[in-house]
């Protein structure tokens, strides 16, 4: 790919939509819609009045909807970088982002000037689209470390059109299709619902928190073709007893990802929605959107380990490797290395990309810190974090291991396992959800498949696994609640 212009600049995939079906709805949120000729026209006069300003990036301080879609191609079309800002995150936090990412105006559904900064006006539309390069930063999204101090991840031009070259290779989405929108604009599996919908001239519907009670109603209400998500909706789903077979027949794509997903979630899904192609997606921000995908097949639990789904091959045009904790090659089983044109260039701060963003063979490689195998297929599966890791009375510990063990109690239906330093040793918490049992019996269950040195002593119950915005486990809020469950504070 060129490193001077590129093929495929992000805002062209909306233009072919436009092209493609001017009239038809490119999305709905709630009672609003607005058709592709609506969107284009108020993002060519919110365009006109960000050029030639003097800015280099735009704050999109809004959460799904017209403000949000409409400044997100604004930007786009302006040539800056777009950088999505939650309205829910606290003040300090906020501002921090938007400094780092170089802010200098906000599109925002309230008063811009709560960070200090102007808003977007609009102007005479825009009467051309900027001119981008393949290097040059589309947006800056914020992922958070085990400090917690948010990190700016800029993606190119380049990053996405690789991205979306591959995915309208792999799914052919069709104008006809209605996609779902779960995922928050701060996380970029967003950009894969709208852009994939929007490049097929299809329709974008936003999915509120109310409509889990009852989803397949939902779906088929509003006719919902492409669902992604997480695969916390699946549990969900599952307790508000939509989760049946065949209660989801409309559905062509069942697409998850942003965390693990368990093949027994994947197998009742599949049941419920038997006309959809269910695939596992996985990727982090810094390989955007994801870089691998495995296709679920019957014979896909087999391939699983502790109970959770292949994540499958890395996507065309990149490169992995399995390294050992020296980083030395460690043959089927190791601490995933991608590269390719997907793969960021490196954080804002390139502090924090100390030991994840490696020159390795004349290459930049980003170290996941995930631990996979390689199959004979050349597929990945998942084993979990190499973080997750702990040490456990000498004993080395697989958190994921733990979780599958307590998931095959009787009664369980979910659970995360969580390690905390207590001096010499980690000790195990876990947090689990189903039929509330106590702590002797479960850890009576568990001697039965884990050797007695790892069973946990410490359980809590939940009626359901605390989420965050992204309906993803919230493990940080867990890691805190199982420090004080160790003070004896909870």
């Amino acid at each position: 790919m060129s490193i001077t212009k590129i093929n495929q600049p992000l805002y062209s995939i909306f233009r072919k939509g436009l092209a493609r079906n001017p009239g038809g709805r490119a999305f709905t949120i709630g009672g609003d819609s607005a058709t592709y000729a609506e969107t284009d026209a108020a993002a060519l006069r919110l365009a006109g009045g960000l050029a030639g300003r003097g800015h280099t990036a735009v704050g999109v301080l809004a959460p799904r909807g017209r403000t949000a879609y409409v400044g997100i191609l604004a930007g786009l079309y302006a040539g800056l970088t777009v950088v999505p800002l939650n309205p829910g995150f606290p003040r300090a936090r906020t501002l921090a982002m938007a400094r780092a990412a170089g802010v200098s105006v906000l599109v925002a559904d309230g008063p811009a000037d709560e960070l200090g900064l102007p808003a977007a006006g609009g102007g005479p539309p825009l009467a051309e689209r900027l001119p981008v390069r393949a290097g040059d930063v589309l947006y800056v999204l914020f992922t958070s470390g085990s400090t917690g101090t948010p990190k700016g991840v800029p993606i190119t031009h380049g990053n996405l059109s690789s991205y979306f070259s591959w995915a309208e290779r792999r799914f052919g989405f069709a104008q006809d299709d209605v996609f779902s929108q779960t995922f928050d604009l701060t996380f970029d599996c967003a950009m894969f619902d709208l852009f994939c919908a929007w490049g097929a001239g299809a329709h974008v519907r936003d999915v509120p928190p109310h409509a889990y009670r009852d989803l397949p109603g939902y779906l088929a209400a509003h006719g919902v073709t492409v669902w992604f998500s997480t695969p916390g909706a699946i549990g969900a789903v599952r307790r508000a007893g939509g989760l049946i077979p065949g209660s989801m027949p409309g559905l062509r794509w069942s697409l998850f990802a942003g965390e693990a997903l368990k093949c027994a979630d994947a197998a009742a899904w599949q049941a419920a929605a038997p006309a959809a192609t269910l695939e596992n997606l996985y990727g982090p921000t810094e390989l955007t959107i994801t870089i691998s995908a495995h296709r679920w097949t019957p014979g896909s639990p087999a391939l699983g380990v502790n109970g959770l789904a292949p994540i499958g091959a890395v996507n065309d045009g990149h490169d992995h490797l399995l390294l050992d904790e020296h980083g030395r090659p460690a043959g089927a089983e190791g601490e995933l290395w991608i590269t390719g044109p997907q793969l960021t260039p490196g954080y804002l701060d390139p502090a924090h990309g100390h030991g994840r963003f490696v020159e390795r063979d004349g290459r930049l490689w980003y170290n996941t810190g995930d631990r996979a195998r390689r199959t004979a297929s050349g597929e990945l599966v998942y084993l979990g974090r190499a973080d997750a890791q702990v040490q456990v009375r000498g004993w080395r510990v697989e958190t994921a291991e733990i979780d599958h063990a307590v998931r095959g109690l009787r009664g369980v239906e979910d659970a995360v396992t969580v390690g905390v330093d207590n001096g010499d040793t980690a000790e195990l918490v876990v947090f689990y959800t189903g039929l509330q049992q106590a702590p002797a019996e479960m850890a009576r269950g568990l001697r039965e498949t884990l050797p007695d040195g790892i069973v946990p002593r410490h359980y809590r119950h939940f009626a359901a696994l605390p989420m965050n915005g992204n309906r993803k486990t919230d493990r940080a809020y867990l890691r805190n609640l199982a420090g004080a469950v160790l003070r004896g504070e909870a």
